[in-house]
C-alpha cells in the first residue's frame, strides 16, 4: 500500500519527518519493489519499525517503509533452536511464536514494543554479566541492498558479512528476515527488592557475577538503590507469578498511571520530584516471583520519554555513576526519572557497544515534555571521559570522527557501506553524522 506522506513522529517526539510518500510492504518481495522504485525515482529511502530509537536513526526523508504488515514467523529449525522471522515482527509477539516450539529467545531488553529489525540493528541489549546483546543472538539475515537484489547472510552465505549485518544501523540494506539462535524455553525466579545505594555500588561487580541478570535503579535525591536480580530455571520449575491485582498496582497505578501524573505536575512545580522520589522507593520495587522468561525481562513503559544510554567499560561503571550523582546535587537539578544502570557480555559485532570488551550501561531519561539537554550533555562528557560508547538508538552528540576513535571496526564497517549503499540509498542525516558521508 502506497499514500502520501503526513508527518511521522517517533515514540519519544524527539524526531519527526514528512516524507515524500509512505510504503507498507506485506512481503520482502514488496520491499524490493519499493526499493527499486525509490531508486528510479531517486528518492532515498528507509524502513521504520515501533519508531522507539529516540535518535534520529529511523527518519525517512524521501520513501518511508513501514513494517507493520511484514510480520511472522518464516520457518523453524528445531533440531538447532532456530528461528526465523519478519523483520518487522514485534519482539512482544515473539515469545507466542516460539512456544509451542519449546524455544525462547536467549534475552531480552526491558522494553518489547520493538521490531526485530528495529531492535538488532539500533544494538537494543538486555542485562546479564553473561549475555550478548539481541544482535549477538543473530545467525542469518535477508536484506534488500541498494541495487534492489536480495541477499544473504549467514553460515553458508556471505559469512563474514555477519558481524557488520547483525547491527547495522539500516545503513546496509532493508532487513527482510532475521534468522535468531534460540534456547531452550525457560522460567526465571526474580527478585526486586530496594537496598542502600552506598552498598550496591561497592558491591555491584559481585552482584552482577552472582545472579544470570542483574540491574538497579536509582532516584536522584534518594540513598537507595531499586535492584532486580534474576536466576534462569528449566521450563519445568514451578511458576509464582505475581498476583494480578498487585501486578495491576505496582505496574499500572503506580508506575504508569501516578507516575505520569507527577512527572507532568513536576514541570510546574519541580519541588515535588525529590519527595515524590523518596515515595517511590518506599512503595515499589519490593516483590519476588517465577514466570517466564520473557514476562520477568520485560516490562510496561506507558509514561512518555527520552532517554540517552552509554556503554561503558564495566569496571568504569561505579566512578561514573558517582560523577553523575555528584553533577546533579551540584547542580540543583530535579530528575524526574531513575538512573538505569545494567551489564552485558563483550561480543565482536563491529559496531556493538560491548564490542571487544565486558561493558557496563548507564542510562539517563527525563520525562519527553522536559528539555534534556543540558543533563544530558553534561552526563555525555563523565561518559566519554569513562570511555564510553553511546548507544545508536537513542540521543547523543557524537559525530563519526569520535566514534572513529571508539570502535575498531568502524572502519570496515564504513568501507562495507561504501560497496553496498555507494549511492547512499538508505541515508539519513542521522547516519550522515554518526557514519560520515
Amino acid at each position: 500500500m502506497t499514500r502520501p506522506g503526513g508527518t511521522w513522529q517517533n515514540w519519544g517526539r524527539s524526531a519527526s519527518i514528512r516524507p515524500a510518500r509512505v510504503e507498507r510492504p506485506r512481503s520482502p518481495e514488496g520491499v524490493q519493489r519499493a526499493v527499486l522504485a525509490a531508486i528510479a525515482q531517486d528518492l532515498p529511502i528507509k524502513a521504520v519499525g515501533a519508531g522507539h530509537s529516540f535518535a534520529g536513526i529511523a527518519v525517512a526523508p524521501g520513501v518511508l517503509l513501514e513494517l507493520d504488515d511484514l510480520q511472522g514467523l518464516v520457518s523453524v529449525d528445531v533440531e538447532r533452536s532456530r528461528v526465523t522471522l519478519l523483520a518487522g515482527t514485534r519482539l512482544h509477539r515473539i515469545p507466542r511464536m516460539l512456544a509451542p516450539h519449546g524455544l525462547a529467545m536467549q534475552n531480552l531488553g526491558d522494553i518489547d514494543r520493538q521490531s526485530i529489525a528495529g531492535a538488532i540493528s539500533t544494538g537494543t541489549h538486555g542485562t546479564g554479566a553473561g549475555f550478548g546483546g539481541l544482535a549477538t543472538q543473530v545467525v542469518g539475515a535477508t536484506l534488500i541492498t541498494a541495487a534492489g537484489e536480495f541477499l544473504r547472510v549467514d553460515e553458508n552465505d556471505n559469512p563474514e558479512l555477519l558481524p557488520a549485518v547483525a547491527l547495522g544501523l539500516g545503513a546496509l540494506g532493508i532487513l527482510v528476515e532475521v534468522t535468531l539462535q534460540c534456547v531452550p524455553a525457560f522460567v526465571m525466579h526474580a527478585i526486586d527488592e530496594p537496598a542502600p545505594l552506598e552498598d550496591v555500588l561497592e558491591t555491584v561487580h559481585d552482584r552482577a557475577a552472582a545472579s544470570d541478570h542483574f540491574e538497579f535503579y536509582w532516584f536522584p535525591h534518594t540513598e537507595v538503590a531499586l535492584t532486580k536480580r534474576q536466576t534462569r530455571l528449566a521450563e519445568s520449575a514451578p511458576r509464582r507469578p505475581l498476583p494480578v491485582a498487585g501486578r495491576w498496582i505496582d505496574e499500572t497505578l503506580l508506575s504508569n498511571g501516578v507516575y505520569r501524573v507527577v512527572c507532568a505536575a513536576g514541570q510546574v512545580i519541580p519541588a515535588i520530584t525529590p519527595p515524590f522520589s523518596r515515595l517511590a522507593v518506599r512503595l515499589t520495587g519490593d516483590r519476588e516471583y517465577t514466570d517466564r522468561s520473557h514476562t520477568v525481562l520485560t516490562q510496561s513503559r506507558n509514561v512518555r520519554f527520552r532517554e540517552m544510554e552509554y556503554a561503558l567499560p564495566a569496571e568504569n561503571v561505579v566512578p561514573a555513576f558517582r560523577e553523575i550523582q555528584q553533577l546533579i546535587r551540584r547542580k540543583g537539578w530535579r530528575i524526574e526519572f531513575p538512573i538505569e544502570v545494567r551489564f552485558a557480555a563483550a561480543d565482536e559485532l563491529w559496531l556493538s557497544t560491548a564490542h571487544g570488551r565486558a561493558s557496563g550501561y548507564i542510562a539517563v531519561h527525563r520525562y519527553w515534555r522536559a528539555d534534556p539537554t543540558e543533563y544530558f550533555e553534561a552526563v555525555e562528557q563523565i561518559c566519554l571521559e569513562h570511555g564510553g560508547r553511546p548507544h545508536w538508538g537513542k540521543l547523543h552528540t557524537l559525530v563519526a570522527r569520535r566514534l572513529r576513535e571508539r570502535y575498531p571496526r568502524f572502519d570496515e564497517f564504513t568501507a562495507l557501506r561504501d560497496r553496498l549503499d555507494p549511492e547512499r540509498r538508505f541515508a539519513n542525516r542521522y547516519l550522515d553524522r554518526v557514519l560520515g558521508q
